[in-house]
């Protein structure tokens, strides 16, 4: 099943998302269907929050980016109850974009090295460390859990440049090729 996807302005969006436990009902069923949603929707990474759930799980699959990047080939993971523990090195910009605010893209910095402890799908604990792109599409999906948006992290200037774009999203004024939920429509 593919959910739609909330757009900027959605109040979920700005929410901390909540831990949850091992049993919680259809979990192996949301996954699955998170990660179809992500895939319908071009994207390499893809938070509960973004489809409406306020709990703490994330899904990435960067593999789509393996002929640019070979270090991304099987990259697939969920992280349930994540937690950044450590990031290291100089910030470094690369340009990103969101499912949840189609059509912008703008350069994000972040730390190049993350060590993250997390559950996996089988809620199999995980402590692992990772770098380079891999750390930056874990830390923009990390992000969400926490109510925050790459759009945060751009200069004031920026910012008040984006204004009315991110308004339009938030009413429904952009193009895209899969379904979403508007805030203001």
């Amino acid at each position: 099943m593919i959910f739609p996807v909330y757009a900027y302005g959605s109040s979920v969006l700005r929410k901390v998302a909540k831990n949850i436990e091992k049993d919680y009902a259809g979990l192996a069923e949301f996954i699955k269907n998170m990660f179809e949603t992500m895939n319908s929707s071009d994207g390499v990474g893809l938070a509960a929050p973004q489809i409406g759930k306020s709990i703490r799980l994330f899904v990435v699959d960067a593999s789509p980016l393996a002929e640019d990047e070979p270090e991304l080939e099987g990259f697939k993971k969920v992280f349930i109850n994540a937690h950044i523990v450590e990031q290291r090195g100089e910030e470094w910009e690369f340009n990103e974009g969101c499912l949840s605010i189609p059509g912008i893209r703008e350069d994000i910095k972040r730390k190049p090295e993350i060590t993250i402890q997390y559950y996996d799908e089988n809620f199999n604990y995980k402590e692992e460390f990772f770098d380079g792109i891999k750390a930056r599409i874990i830390q923009h999906e990390y992000d969400h859990l926490d109510g925050i948006l790459f759009t945060d992290k751009v200069t004031p200037i920026k910012k008040r440049l984006l204004k009315n774009k991110l308004a339009a999203i938030s009413k429904g004024k952009v193009d895209v090729k899969y379904k979403m939920i508007f805030p203001k429509k």
